[in-house]
């Protein structure tokens, strides 16, 4: 088994596209009409995102806290300036400024819908 791919809630399937694919240059994968609803996935690297638009109070709540406020994503990175300015024009936000770690260059970031992740250029 490998993981493959992961539910993340966006407020709007459209948005989420807007961010990633056209700010961050994430692959689209598929955008499949469904309906009420539709099966959205984008790339980058090995793991699929699979947008799920939060659709009751409870999902909209948690837009953003999917990880208890923790950062539970991590975006590697051959050059950490360029893409620290690609996510901050796309709409993302560094909580901090870079740091070195035995691992690498590391900084805290939200997207715009309020999920924590690490950016890292790994040593």
């Amino acid at each position: 088994m490998k993981l493959g791919s992961f539910a993340y809630l966006v407020p709007d399937y459209d948005k989420g596209l807007a961010f990633f694919v056209d700010g961050l240059g994430f692959k689209l994968v598929e955008d499949i009409d469904q309906g009420r609803k539709r099966w959205v996935t984008v790339r980058c690297g090995p793991i699929s995102l699979v947008f799920a638009r939060a659709d009751t109070d409870a999902q909209v709540a948690a837009i953003g806290q999917q990880f208890g406020g923790r950062v539970g994503l991590f975006l590697k990175t051959t050059n950490f300036a360029r893409d620290a300015r690609k996510i901050e024009k796309a709409g993302g936000v560094f909580e901090e400024a870079v740091r070195s770690e035995s691992y690498g260059k590391v900084a805290v970031w939200r997207d715009p819908f309020g999920t924590r992740w690490d950016l890292i250029e790994p040593t």
